[in-house]
């Protein structure tokens, strides 16, 4: 008998209050980039990132899950997880 046990999800957590905001998006999206399906980015803002989400879900789709941890009004934590999902093409 096989058991299955649930690998520990990889998540890296990444303080976007303390890079420059001219950057910041940049920066998030080549690490996304680079998570493999099932890893994990959680990310810390002072405001709601919501121009980041319309960002991803146009450029990723279902390929990136979106979950907020924690909704202001100081900190905002956003949970953004690479899915199994084919990302988009370009038609």
């Amino acid at each position: 008998m096989t058991i299955a046990v649930p690998l520990p999800v990889t998540v890296r957590v990444l303080d976007m209050r303390e890079i420059a905001p001219r950057v910041r998006h940049t920066i998030v999206a080549q690490l996304f980039e680079h998570l493999v399906p099932g890893a994990a980015l959680e990310l810390k803002v002072d405001h709601n990132p919501m121009p980041l989400r319309r960002q991803f879900e146009a450029r990723y789709g279902e390929l990136c899950r979106w979950t907020y941890l924690e909704r202001g009004p100081d900190l905002w934590r956003v949970r953004l997880e690479r899915s199994e999902a084919q990302p988009r093409t370009a038609e």
